[in-house]
């Protein structure tokens, strides 16, 4: 946010921002919504959505208010539209309409089709005064994952690797009895934990699981573990690897067959293309998945990047040499922002304005 003062409606619509925030990795693949009800000046219930398939912010702060009479003064601050039609939840424009609130600010419109001005237009009609677009930019850019998801009817992608100072990612192997190359810290590697929390799944390629045998869950940060999806088109992943440990919603995709092979591990058979993860990203869209996060290896990032099927990336670079290896894909993109733990840059980049 720049750095200016907020009238007074911004200063509300900042405070839904901070409470909706707060839903992080638990909401998705709904929006992180936080409402806020202000009586004068005075912010007197505040709520936001805790968890997918239960209550919206907007309930959540209405149902604690305890004098319901209260309400007919006051002014509803909310980071997005209140949703008008029936999902997991009973709409929340109509409950606002019941609750006779006068006044709603609302920070962005809703871009799912299911919304999309019909809240809105609900209480207009009720004779609810509406105030939309406070905070706008903010409010998008905090729910980027679900805007991406509606608009461009694809999950949100976030690139990430780390990589030395002279560009390499690994050292050369072939067995997954060879260590890796030893490049993040204790911070970033918590960082890294914390992003995937952030986001609903998480892909890798096939080398990188054979090679590395990779967990792929959160154990570094609290938070919801991602949905672990891997390219196997040969079908060269071990029975006995960790992707297959059945302990975690598991993808693997490959080009033989569609199965259930437990009870949280999917097959799926698709067409592989050298080039362009589009067909990836259409199967993660049809299960509902909003955001990936993308770790690995080399070859898969660089498919991404060629492509330009990516929102943002987020790459640690550290002092170490390695002087050979892998060599690490090479972005084109100015990076907007570089932060540094313990001499290592955390560069982050965006695929957008």
């Amino acid at each position: 946010m720049e750095n200016r003062t907020l009238s007074k409606h911004e200063m509300y619509m900042h405070r839904c921002l901070q409470l909706a925030s707060i839903g992080a990795g638990y909401v998705a693949p709904n929006p992180m919504v936080g409402a806020i009800l202000v009586l004068g000046d005075k912010i007197i219930s505040e709520g936001y959505h805790k968890k997918y398939g239960q209550s919206h912010a907007e309930p959540n702060a209405i149902h604690q208010v305890k004098n319901p009479d209260i309400l007919k003064q006051c002014t509803l601050y909310v980071n997005l539209e209140p949703c008008s039609h029936y999902g997991k939840t009973p709409p929340c424009a109509d409950l606002i309409v019941r609750s006779g609130i006068p006044k709603v600010v609302i920070g962005t419109l809703d871009p799912n089709p299911k919304v999309a001005g019909r809240g809105v237009q609900i209480l207009r009609s009720a004779g609810i005064e509406v105030a939309v677009g406070i905070l706008e930019a903010e409010c998008r850019e905090l729910n980027k994952r679900f805007f991406t998801f509606q608009e461009k009817k694809r999950p949100f992608v976030l690139l990430k690797w780390a990589q030395t100072a002279d560009g390499f990612i690994d050292i050369f192997r072939t067995s997954v009895d060879v260590a890796p190359l030893k490049i993040s810290n204790p911070i970033t590697e918590q960082l890294t934990h914390k992003m995937r929390s952030e986001n609903q799944a998480i892909l890798v390629g096939t080398n990188t699981v054979l090679l590395d045998n990779p967990s792929l869950t959160v154990r570094n940060w609290h938070g919801k573990n991602p949905v672990r999806v891997a390219l196997d088109r040969q079908g060269l992943i071990p029975e006995n690897y960790n992707l297959l440990d059945d302990q975690h919603p598991t993808i693997i995709i490959n080009g033989q067959k569609t199965k259930q092979a437990g009870k949280q591990t999917e097959f799926i058979s698709a067409e592989f293309s050298n080039t362009d993860p589009s067909y990836i990203l259409k199967i993660l869209y049809e299960r509902n998945i909003h955001s990936v996060l993308v770790e690995g290896g080399a070859s898969l990032l660089n498919c991404f990047l060629n492509s330009g099927l990516w929102d943002e990336a987020n790459i640690e670079i550290s002092i170490q040499l390695s002087n050979t290896g892998v060599k690490a894909p090479v972005i084109d993109v100015p990076f907007v922002s570089c932060d540094v733990y313990e001499n290592h840059k955390w560069v982050h980049h965006k695929n957008y304005k």
